[in-house]
């Protein structure tokens, strides 16, 4: 078996399966959950010392979405779309220390740990909300600086509008980087133009690691009743998110080399494997439990052990970056040598897929629909061999 172990800003962790900071960790009950399906650990719902977001969760409203943008009706489709509104813990951050005591110890038992998440109104508020978490035992914490829904509310400077703001982003972490001897990580908003300056300006501040990448606001429509669902915009994120998720986890990786923890459009254990081969060292699960329960972390698990084992990698550590380790920039693509498409009669069916997406016209149909191919009209673009249903076209050098 293949160690799945990692090393994430200096604390070993059995798993890179971590349960994301939403209603799966909002109890010591639901923690203690998250250790007995096998997670490398959990971070908490964020506590808060602002009322407002507390309020928020006990009117918190989901509508799971389909590609057709109807509701799923039961069977939860590949590439969901998890649409609705939630805000921090409902607890009071001070009643949960002895919550977080017990959650750390239970954890530990079984090699796995508690992960903090802080999301406070006042500077002060950090302080103490940080200074909690540590003195519970917890080895590490969260900084919200993601939640989607405080764009939505009047007179609540929290989640993604810190995240949005530079500056103020960096000065609270810093705050809280001095206030604690634990590692500070960051949960980044994808709203910004660039959550790689971001990630700069944090890392500069003081934080030990980032989380990519947390919800888009979003709005969705039922046609047939011509109103938003759950009543407006609300917070969207998704296994159809992954790719936009993944390019920022490739360029932090690639530009800043500070650990990243995943999030936002995992399905199963193919996802983690993305995230882990473009830069992640861990990977947060989050909607995906609320629709399929606790225990499909263990598929997520055995899935990545699996995959592990069959590719010959001996452990996580082999797969971390290397996908984007291998990226090349346009020019070098541009520079390297041409290909053109070349078709295998003997399983080709004369379907017409690949001629009717070839818009460089080296591709053409004769009088028998047999395929003819013109290598100095193909610039080797690819896209004739996505359509083919048969796997008949290759790819050649040269012209």
């Amino acid at each position: 078996m293949a160690d799945l172990s990692v090393d994430f800003c200096g604390l070993k962790f059995k798993n890179p399966i971590v349960v994301s900071s939403i209603e799966t960790t909002n109890s010591l009950d639901k923690l203690k959950k998250c250790v007995d399906a096998g997670a490398g650990g959990a971070v908490v719902k964020t506590l808060t010392d602002t009322p407002q977001m507390a309020v928020l969760t006990d009117h918190s409203k989901y509508a799971i979405l389909n590609d057709q943008g109807r509701h799923i009706q039961g069977k939860v489709p590949r590439f969901f779309v998890f649409y609705s509104r939630s805000g921090y813990s409902t607890t009071p951050y001070q009643e949960w220390k002895p919550y977080l005591r017990e959650a750390q110890q239970y954890a530990e038992q079984a090699g796995a740990h508690i992960i903090g998440s802080i999301g406070a109104g006042s500077v002060e508020g950090w302080k103490d909300c940080a200074r909690t978490v540590e003195d519970c035992g917890i080895k590490m914490t969260e900084l919200n600086f993601g939640c989607p829904h405080p764009s939505q509310m009047e007179k609540t400077k929290a989640g993604m509008l810190i995240g949005q703001d530079p500056d103020m982003a960096a000065e609270i972490t810093s705050i809280v980087a001095e206030s604690v001897t634990i590692p500070v990580v960051v949960k980044l908003t994808p709203q910004v133009a660039s959550p790689l300056e971001i990630a700069k300006k944090v890392k500069e501040a003081g934080a030990a690691a980032v989380t990519v990448i947390n919800r888009y606001v979003g709005f969705a429509v039922d046609i047939e009743t011509g109103k938003p669902y759950i009543g407006g915009a609300a917070g969207v994120g998704g296994p159809w998110a992954k790719y936009m998720v993944l390019r920022w986890v490739h360029e932090i990786y690639s530009r800043l080399g500070i650990p990243i923890s995943g999030t936002n459009g995992i399905f199963d254990w193919r996802d983690a494997i993305e995230f882990f081969m473009s830069g992640a060292t861990m990977m947060q699960v989050g909607a995906v439990l609320m629709l399929k329960g606790y225990r499909h972390l263990g598929k997520i698990i055995e899935g990545i052990d699996t995959f592990l084992d069959e590719h010959g990698y001996p452990d996580i550590s082999s797969i971390i970056g290397i996908a984007s380790r291998q990226t090349m920039t346009y020019e070098q693509l541009f520079a390297a040598e041409a290909i053109h498409a070349v078709i295998n009669y003997d399983a080709c069916t004369s379907c017409g897929n690949c001629v009717r997406s070839c818009f460089y016209d080296a591709l053409a149909t004769d009088q028998d629909r047999r395929v003819a191919t013109f290598p100095e009209k193909c610039i080797g673009c690819e896209l004739c061999s996505n359509v083919c249903p048969v796997e008949a076209i290759s790819y050649e050098q040269g012209v």
